[in-house]
């Protein structure tokens, strides 16, 4: 679409034109999210400890919650148009110097995280100021989120001039208040929908984008390794690990329950179908850094207990955000949804458990183990399916 004028922002998800698709502008956004979150990978690579999981968490929620909060905006004002490119681009420069600090000086890293995080949150106040003054029947919804984020950004501005570990705190805080707003608006957001097939489609995109990490990791791997057998056989499992994943995710996304409704009783669904999805990235990417050291394990190096721990804990926490994600979602069957979340959570346990043997049976049969946990992930969604349409008078009424 050639771009030659400036359209204000409108309501989009109470239009009623064809079903909404993703914009190349919104793709071309996502190519900065590829870098970034490949260096956060890169650094849990280097540091695959506590520490380093911990410090990879405290730099990916605020990464993605970026990501996140553009995406919201999109899916409710995006034209697409002259200024709401220009608004994207420099966003995404913002997003750039994110992903740029993280590879830099500890101390001086942190300082332009920080300050790169606060440009990105200022540009997109400045994008729902301009659907304020251009959509008159959600300015109350925008100006609780405008005051939302602003609060929070005084509290990541002020944490420059904060030492260690205190910043830190002043993070949480800040990241605390942009995660609440929206939950406290939920009333309000119900007079304003989210559209049911572009916001999981944006979703979906993120999370592929992570599911890649788990093939580059584990073509990085047999890359270090060559052709040998130990490492080829695991290389092939651990496929199977990230395709187990991606199946029991996209088998299963259903946007319905982002269309927010007055029923108190489910007024919490849409909010926890969202947020399920982070600890499912950070699953994700645990997931992906631990195929490769299992990779390179397998052929007859080291393969430290972190290490291990972080790939059983990836693909348990990938489950069980999975998991979170079953349970605020809506069919027809509900009794199916809550058996797939519960089937999710045996599914962490056990890869607990793999983790516990796998310091006796070594990286070649955990992830063998492992790739068995997630086609029993598959093989208990195709039975649960098959129920599901059989109660629905034999139509099968998944949609993806």
């Amino acid at each position: 679409m050639k771009v030659t004028a400036i359209r204000p922002p409108r309501l989009r998800t109470t239009e009623t034109e064809a079903e909404r698709k993703v914009t190349w502008t919104e793709l071309f956004y996502d190519l900065v999210f590829v870098v970034a979150v490949s260096g956060l990978g890169a650094r849990l690579l280097d540091d695959p400890t506590i520490r380093g999981a911990a410090a990879f968490t405290g730099l990916f929620v605020p990464l993605w919650w970026a990501w996140a909060g553009f995406t919201f905006y999109a899916d409710r004002y995006d034209t697409d148009d002259l200024g709401q490119r220009i608004l994207a681009v420099a966003q995404m420069v913002t997003i750039a110097l994110m992903a740029a600090s993280i590879s830099g000086d500890e101390t001086q890293s942190l300082i332009g995280f920080a300050l790169a995080y606060v440009g990105a949150r200022l540009i997109l106040i400045v994008m729902y100021l301009r659907a304020r003054r251009h959509v008159p029947e959600t300015r109350q919804l925008v100006g609780g989120y405008v005051r939302g984020m602003s609060i929070a950004v005084a509290f990541w501005l002020v944490s420059i001039f904060i030492p260690e570990p205190f910043r830190y705190f002043l993070w949480a805080i800040g990241l605390l208040i942009d995660g609440y707003t929206p939950y406290r608006l939920r009333r309000i957001q119900a007079k304003v929908p989210l559209d049911v097939a572009h916001l999981p489609e944006r979703f979906g995109l993120f999370t592929i984008l992570v599911l890649g990490e788990s093939i580059a990791a584990t073509v990085a791997g047999l890359g270090h390794e060559g052709w040998n057998a130990g490492p080829v056989v695991t290389a092939v499992l651990a496929v199977v690990v990230a395709a187990g994943l991606w199946w029991v995710y996209f088998d299963n996304l259903d946007g319905t329950v982002v269309r927010r409704r007055a029923n108190q009783k489910t007024a919490w669904k849409p909010t926890t179908w969202i947020y399920g999805h982070l600890p499912l990235a950070i699953g994700l990417m645990a997931t992906a850094i631990g195929l490769e050291g299992a990779v390179i394990g397998a052929g007859g190096h080291d393969w430290p207990a972190n290490e291990r721990w972080l790939l059983v804990a990836g693909v348990g926490g990938a489950l069980i955000g999975i998991g979170i994600i079953e349970v605020a979602t809506e069919r027809r069957d509900n009794a199916v949804s809550r058996l797939k979340a519960q089937w999710r959570v045996v599914g962490g346990v056990i890869a607990a458990v793999i983790g516990l043997l796998g310091g006796l049976t070594g990286p070649l049969v955990t992830m063998a183990l492992l790739a068995l946990l997630c086609a029993a992930q598959v093989g208990g969604d195709v039975w649960l399916n098959q129920r599901e349409a059989a109660n629905a008078g034999g139509v099968d009424i998944q949609d993806g």
